[in-house]
């Protein structure tokens, strides 16, 4: 340390034996040491340029003493700070010298924080609901399994009115489900009502003969409106549409039970999936002894989407295989739609079956007695179920003729236009239709016993009803603005005292002012 070397260098002169010194001469001070006086002020010069430059240098060298001066080229991460020099009274420490420097601070490096998650935006307040139009949640009640089991043609009277020859359809049944008396027939013909039913496909000239002769239809142009195929003819193409091919997209199964669809074999007819060969009369259209089993009353082999395809033998398949369907524990191994014909004896037509043999509904209500029960007593039916029982069409010829129309029933473009008619109260046309045919609803999600007379509907509501109950797209004539589908007016049951449908809007719907009770004023 300097501050050492200067106290040893002092404390040595003041110990030195001096030689004696007279009065006539000063003593000789030896040539190899500096006078005191000229090293003290040596001593503060080195200090002082020790401080200077110090003072210039990192806070390394002000900490490192003054026996080692360190001159750092690049700045150096500061060092702990050294412990203070001890010096004597003769050498104090100088006082620092302040000196403006110029710091150059590193870049900031920019910290990464891990990710926070986003902070969970407050719940919208509620609005405040418009009494005039009030916008409810809409939807529909958990229907799983729809059985729809079409008869003959009958109309609504001969089926379910008081007058009726057969108790079982118009009373017995009633009281265990919903009666809907205002319902419609599309148009005229048996085959072309029920084509309209899964397809949402109007008539032709041949469909409403019920297709005598097995041929496609032709030209089969695509028109805009509605998506209906233009043509003659009965088999539709295969880019044609259906209920049970929407359903299979869907990943959900359907069925045709068909009686007496198998026993056409000893005639070289296939069991299942049965119909004629393409371009041929149809030879199965009235019932034969041992064979009541006539091809108008299938419709899915009016599709080569269904025909073309090896679903349909699985698929459109003869009535003993319902049964077995129905003892399925398992509800979801029973199709989501099953489509159930009785044969031309059981269909309750306005003709007998054979001579002496009964005509009507009348002659349904055995076949009814033994379907419907199995039907309530499945599985399916208790998780979900729906019963729905129509006619194909009211009767189109002789006293009982009834052609009617509802629900702003379309111009069909393969037929003839009819004549202009006034529509009656309530939206009723006296022509254009295939009559007023009612429809029986059984199911938990309807009350039993119920009348609904508020709802105007026909077959296509109906088609639009079971697409939205299955969350499928509107088909044909069923995507018709004017249409209205079953709302909570007809699925009117609660469960534990909840309604089973959301309600539906309240205002100006469909087909004009639709009231809390569902009617509309067309």
């Amino acid at each position: 340390m300097v501050a050492a070397q200067i106290a040893s260098l002092t404390n040595g002169e003041r110990t030195t034996q001096k030689p004696p010194v007279t009065e006539d001469k000063p003593a000789a001070t030896p040539s190899f040491m500096p006078s005191p006086k000229a090293a003290a002020i040596a001593v503060m010069a080195m200090l002082a340029f020790g401080v200077v430059i110090g003072s210039a240098t990192s806070q390394l060298a002000q900490s490192a003493g003054l026996a080692s001066i360190v001159l750092e080229l690049a700045p150096q991460p500061a060092a702990p700070t050294s412990k203070p020099v001890e010096t004597t009274a003769s050498a104090p420490e100088p006082e620092p010298v302040e000196t403006a420097t110029a710091s150059v601070e590193p870049a900031p490096v920019e910290e990464v924080l891990p990710e926070e998650p986003a902070p969970e935006e407050p719940a919208p307040e509620p609005k405040e609901k418009d009494p005039f139009f009030e916008e409810e949640e809409s939807g529909l009640p958990g229907v799983k399994h729809v059985f729809l089991i079409v008869l003959g043609e009958n109309d609504y009277e001969e089926s379910f009115g008081a007058s009726s020859a057969a108790p079982y359809l118009s009373v017995e049944l009633p009281a265990e489900g919903e009666l809907i008396p205002n319902y419609y027939a599309v148009t005229k013909g048996a085959l072309a009502n029920q084509i309209a039913l899964i397809s949402g496909q109007g008539p032709t000239l041949e469909t409403a003969a019920n297709c005598p002769n097995y041929a496609d239809v032709v030209p089969a142009t695509v028109s805009a409106s509605a998506e209906q195929v233009e043509g003659a003819g009965c088999v539709y193409p295969a880019a044609t549409q259906t209920l049970p091919a929407q359903l299979l997209a869907a990943k959900m199964k359907w069925r045709a039970y068909l009686e007496d669809s198998g026993n056409g074999v000893v005639a070289g007819q296939p069991p299942t999936c049965r119909h004629p060969a393409l371009g041929t009369p149809d030879l199965s259209q009235a019932p034969v002894p041992g064979d009541a089993y006539v091809t108008w009353r299938n419709p899915f082999v009016y599709f080569h989407s269904l025909i073309d395809a090896p679903e349909c033998a699985e698929a459109d398949v003869g009535l003993d295989r319902l049964a077995a369907d129905l003892a399925k524990k398992v509800s979801k191994q029973t199709p989501a739609l099953s489509y159930i014909v009785p044969n031309a004896c059981h269909k309750g037509g306005e003709l007998p079956c054979e001579p002496g043999q009964l005509a009507g509904p009348v002659a349904a209500e055995e076949f009814l007695k033994t379907v419907v029960p199995e039907i309530q007593a499945s599985p399916a039916f208790k998780e979900g179920g729906l019963i729905a029982i129509t006619s194909s069409q009211a009767q189109q010829a002789g006293e009982r003729l009834d052609s009617s129309a509802c629900c702003a029933t379309p111009v069909y473009p393969n037929l003839p236009p009819e004549p202009e008619s006034v529509p009656a109260a309530g939206g009723i046309k006296p022509a254009g239709g295939g009559g007023k045919v009612g429809l029986l609803l059984i199911s938990p999600f309807v009350e039993a016993g119920g009348v609904n007379e508020t709802g105007i509907y026909n077959h296509f509501s109906l088609l639009l009803t079971i697409e939205e109950l299955f969350g499928l797209e509107k088909l044909g004539y069923a995507a018709e603005p004017a249409l209205l589908p079953f709302d909570e007016t007809v699925f009117n049951a609660g469960t534990e005292g909840e309604s089973t449908v959301a309600k539906r809007p309240h205002g100006f719907g469909r087909l004009g002012w639709v009231s809390r009770a569902g009617s509309a004023a067309r």
